[in-house]
């Protein structure tokens, strides 16, 4: 059912867009204008014919702004049912305009709440009351108003009215009434958040008494990880910085559920790295990495580190991939799921998409900083929330507690396999050779089994290498183990009981320890 918009009413904080939008309004489908007091500014600076919401009300904006909106002449107008004679006689008896289109956003509350310094009556002041009242007045009545929250959605309600000679349909108005609640549901859950630190009731604002989680859908997905298993990705709703959920696919198949998976493993690795990187996931856990002093040699290898596993899997860089990066990846039979990377030269993206009619391309932009947010994950009736494994190392506070110290060489081995060994899946053993993996223990019940995984995976590379481990050694068998490959030095994080027994086998066998003091689980 088509609705004409012959009357809109505007409150907005963030003005984007706001005035080029009320623009096309007036010139183009004659709508009347009605706004509240610094978006009429706006509008009025702007030269646009304006109301303000006074003279729908009959009443002034009072108590420093707190009151304005909170008026029957606004709510009857985006109330009424339209096709109920009684509710259109009661707005013709008072003399009081129907409401077609609300077009608001709410006070900043969220980016006054992360303002250094910020005061509580300076957050208090920040909940906004009159506006998430009307988009419910609006978003309820759907069936004949429109609201619109989001200025990025101006643009899409231009085309639909173009669309439609200045109605919009049912169908739209559903939309914008669904998108207006879900942000409202946002808004007051952060709300909800900080009324629970400001009571007390948690220690830590991170994790407040109560947790809803809004997340917006970004697609459905073909299937979960299984085929007979049903997915959709969804992604926060404020999210901004360069991670899988903002990233462009530039070409290839859709993504699917292991994909994505892969692609945020992958994607947090090689951003631990400030020179060039490149990353292969297979499963969820690295099967190769290297960085190297040009990104082709970096994938050169990672790739080579395990070749076998890497058939079939996600890459990933932390620079641009350029043409000489594009043609390693190009060479041999080669078979990989996604490539994902800050940006692609365009020699090298017209290369790549010819080369492989599936292959998935992905594009982030600059991974400076890490990933952002917490760490969320279901169980059966709950929600474990963490923040996330990041920040805690720290060079400069490792200790040798070996009779040996590692070589020069030996510690930017150490330092590459120990970053490597944090986005492995626990039992976590990793294998180096300079800046190259060599061997991956990955999910083993036994760390001994991991060891010795990573030893068979590396072969004759073991001779020389560097061990990484996750959590400490329960038993000297995994030095054993190690320095009877070839293993000449190893980082873990130490606290073991037995300790001592691990420093002592390293003795025996002439390797450098180094104890790190943290852990690196990864369930």
């Amino acid at each position: 059912m088509l609705r004409p918009i012959r009357r809109a009413l505007l409150s907005v904080s963030d003005k984007t867009g706001l005035v080029d939008f009320a623009r096309e309004l007036v010139t183009k489908y004659g709508v009347e204008l009605i706004a509240t007091g610094g978006t009429k500014a706006a509008l009025v600076a702007a030269g646009l014919p304006v109301k303000d919401v006074a003279d729908l009300t009959g009443f002034p904006e009072i108590l420093d702004g707190r009151v304005k909106t909170l008026h029957p002449a606004i709510y009857a107008g985006l109330l009424a049912k339209r096709d109920k004679p009684a509710h259109m006689a009661t707005l013709a008896e008072h003399h009081l305009p129907e409401i077609d289109l609300v077009v608001c956003n709410l006070y900043p509350f969220k980016r006054t709440v992360a303002k250094p310094g910020v005061t509580e009556a300076e957050v208090i002041e920040n909940i906004d009351i009159g506006g998430p009242c009307m988009v419910r007045a609006a978003a309820k009545n759907y069936e004949t108003v429109a609201v619109v929250m989001n200025p990025l959605a101006y643009l899409d309600v231009l085309n639909w009215l173009t669309q439609n000679q200045g109605c919009l349909n049912l169908d739209t108005r559903r939309i914008l009434a669904c998108d207006a609640f879900y942000r409202i549901a946002e808004y007051d859950n952060a709300i909800s958040d900080y009324f629970t630190h400001l009571a007390n009731q948690t220690p830590d604002p991170r994790f407040p008494l109560f947790k809803t989680v809004t997340e917006k859908l970004k697609q459905q997905l073909r299937y979960g990880e299984n085929p007979h298993q049903s997915a959709a990705f969804y992604t926060e709703p404020s999210i901004s910085h360069p991670c899988v959920a903002t990233a462009e696919q530039l070409h290839g198949k859709e993504l699917s559920y292991n994909n994505i998976l892969d692609l945020d493993s992958a994607l947090n690795l090689v951003r631990e790295f400030a020179e060039p990187a490149a990353v292969v996931v297979k499963h969820n856990n690295p099967c190769g990495a290297a960085c190297a002093t040009t990104l082709s040699d970096a994938f050169t290898c990672a790739w080579d580190g395990d070749p076998q596993s890497a058939f079939g899997g996600i890459l990933a860089f932390n620079k641009l991939v350029d043409a000489a990066t594009a043609s390693a990846l190009m060479t041999g039979e080669r078979f990989v799921e996604c490539v994902i990377a800050p940006d692609y030269d365009p020699h090298a993206l017209d290369a790549l998409k010819k080369w492989k009619k599936h292959v998935r391309l992905l594009k982030t932009g600059d991974l400076s900083g890490g990933p952002q947010g917490l760490d969320y994950r279901r169980v059966d009736g709950g929600l474990l929330v963490q923040t996330r494994d990041t920040g805690a190392d720290n060079r400069d506070s490792w200790k040798v507690v070996t009779k040996r110290q590692p070589t020069e060489a030996e510690w930017e081995s150490l330092w590459f396999a120990w970053l490597v060994c944090k986005h492995v899946k626990s039992n976590a053993i990793v294998l180096a050779s300079g800046q190259q993996v060599v061997g991956v223990g990955a999910g083993q019940m036994s760390r001994v089994d991991s060891v010795q995984i990573a030893v068979r995976k590396a072969g004759e590379r073991v001779k020389g290498s560097v061990l990484a481990s996750d959590a400490f050694f329960p038993f000297r068998d995994n030095v054993d183990a190690a320095a009877a490959a070839g293993v000449v030095a190893i980082v873990q994080p130490g606290g073991s009981q037995r300790d001592a027994e691990s420093i002592a086998a390293c003795d025996e066998n002439g390797l450098a320890m180094v104890f790190t003091g943290v852990r690196h689980f990864r369930h």
